[in-house]
């Protein structure tokens, strides 16, 4: 079993950087990821309809032999992981805005948060907000829109810049030291982000932790790949495949891309 891939899901392609990470940390395993990007944005649904569409990804990843799944995506994080892992007999690695170490690091006292609506309204984000949080001032911000712009190919788009401009320029007022990405579609922003925000607020995203974590779970339970041939990168889509492939058009390994109907 340790030969089979890791399976990894969004609400599109956002999660692509987490994969980029994993793939980094532990370039021996083979990895299938499912870009539903037809449901994009989950973090303006319910969570049912999150849970729902969380078992269908998931169940799809499992009929394709994977060994652990990877929810990419902070909103099906706070809203599903927990009803995953108990219906569900292989690991989980979950998403969730990295509000401890910008709370820990801050010097200011005032940090940023920048994610969905699904993400900052979960249970599981408020329960992290307010055991981290105490003595930071944190500014939430839903992001909204930015999600369906990324999914449409629109990443340097003037209306990108317009609605970053009016998430984040607020932030400085209260003199933010940390930003918090809680969406894994974000770190494409980050270069935009720091036009605004300068050099002196530090961006944090999920992304290294997340992969950090997926290797310390598959050491434990004996799953790391052992095998020593070529890895496969396989991605399906239920959206745009070309712009799924131009924002791997970085990735230095070869990978394959199916259309989905899904």
């Amino acid at each position: 079993m340790s030969n089979q891939p890791i399976g990894l899901f969004d609400s599109g392609i956002g999660g692509t950087s987490i994969w980029k990470e994993v793939i980094k940390l532990l370039p021996n395993e083979n990895t299938i990821y499912l870009a539903d990007s037809k449901n994009a944005p989950y973090g303006e649904k319910n969570t049912e309809e999150i849970i729902e569409l969380a078992k269908k990804n998931t169940e799809f990843l499992i009929s394709k032999g994977c060994k652990l799944i990877i929810v990419a995506c902070n909103t099906a994080t706070t809203n599903a992981i927990d009803f995953l892992r108990k219906n569900y007999p292989i690991p989980f690695i979950g998403i969730e805005p990295a509000i401890k170490p910008a709370a820990l690091l801050s010097k200011t006292g005032a940090i940023g948060i920048l994610a969905t609506k699904g993400t900052l309204t979960s249970k599981l984000f408020e329960k992290t907000a307010k055991e981290y949080t105490k003595n930071i001032t944190t500014i939430e911000q839903e992001g909204e829109g930015l999600v369906p712009l990324i999914e449409s190919g629109k990443l340097n788009s003037p209306e990108i810049k317009k609605l970053l401009h009016k998430y984040l320029k607020p932030m400085l007022k209260f003199n933010i030291d940390h930003l918090v990405l809680g969406c894994t579609h974000y770190p494409y922003l980050i270069p935009q982000i720091k036009e605004i925000l300068g050099s002196t607020v530090n961006i944090i995203d999920s992304g290294q932790a997340v992969a950090k974590q997926t290797k310390a779970v598959l050491e434990k339970n004996n799953l790391l790949a052992t095998s020593t041939l070529k890895t496969s990168y396989h991605f399906f889509t239920n959206g745009k495949k070309e712009v799924l492939e131009s924002i791997l058009n970085d990735a230095s390994s070869e990978f394959t891309i199916e259309q989905l109907n899904y």
